[in-house]
């Protein structure tokens, strides 16, 4: 029997970057994915790598900061495949900007992705991991259980990412606080807080790198040359991490090793303890 056969895992954003590299890695060893992205495109993509591969995956596209969606993508995952024991809060965006210039609208949006619509998510989903923690103690897994992505971003700060930063200071605040609210429930909720990984939003900035937000605003992606080369150089381990390894990262508080582990946040960064 694989690490997670018979398990259902929700994954955000798995349409490109982490997310995806999660959904693949967790449904390798068995789970049941259930994926959501707001780009209807790349999720199927990924849905259909699954599934090609042997594995078994449901797309579920939308917006996670729709206050209706954290209660159909549950609902969906449940029709699908009948409950859930993992969640993984990993869908979000970045930009760059001095806080003096952050409008409103902005930092709602990013606190909204990155804060609220996780929040919400994780409560729709209490009762199917209450119950699902419940099971028999000699099961594989007695615990359900919680991965929150955030980032050294909101352990130590960065320069141009206010909004960013605190959004996910406010992800490691809910995760131990989860942890210690549903540990009697048998549900373990860590985070996993990652520096430089080779996505759109920390590769090089370029003019194609461009996303409209949930405002309407035009976002751009990716990090100026100059600051993406001091980080990487601070970097024990010299380079950016791959999606891979940030899924293995994931994955490890997925697996049944770390049972008697919660309200624990994994630095996955090569190393690198800040983003100044």
């Amino acid at each position: 029997m694989r690490a997670l056969s018979n398990q259902v895992a929700l994954i955000t954003g798995a349409g490109r970057g982490i997310g995806r590299a999660t959904a693949i890695r967790l449904a390798e060893a068995g789970a049941q994915v259930v994926l959501n992205d707001l780009d209807r495109g790349l999720l199927d993509e990924t849905t259909a790598e699954i599934v090609a591969a042997g594995g078994h995956a449901s797309g579920f596209p939308g917006d996670i900061t729709d206050p209706t969606f954290a209660e159909a993508f549950v609902n969906h995952a449940v029709a699908t495949f009948g409950g859930i024991e993992i969640v993984v809060n990993n869908a979000g965006w970045m930009d760059i900007g001095p806080a003096q210039k952050i409008t409103d609208a902005h930092w709602s949006a990013m606190l909204d992705v990155h804060l609220t619509a996780p929040f919400r998510i994780l409560r729709a989903a209490h009762p199917l991991l209450a119950r699902a923690g419940a099971g028999d103690e000699d099961l594989p897994h007695p615990y359900s259980r919680v991965v929150n992505v955030t980032s050294i971003a909101g352990l130590e700060g960065a320069p141009g990412a206010a909004h960013y930063s605190a959004a996910k200071a406010g992800m490691v605040g809910l995760t131990k606080t989860l942890a210690k609210e549903w540990g009697r429930h048998r549900i373990r909720v860590n985070a996993v807080a990652f520096g430089v990984i080779e996505t759109r939003m920390t590769g090089s900035r370029r003019p194609d790198r461009i996303a409209t937000t949930r405002t309407g605003a035009a976002a751009r992606l990716g990090l100026d040359d100059r600051v993406r080369e001091r980080l990487l150089s601070a970097v024990p381990l010299q380079r950016a991490g791959t999606t891979e390894e940030a899924a293995g990262a994931v994955f490890m508080l997925c697996a049944p090793e770390p049972d008697y582990v919660t309200g624990h946040v994994l630095v996955c960064s090569g190393g690198l303890s800040s983003m100044s």
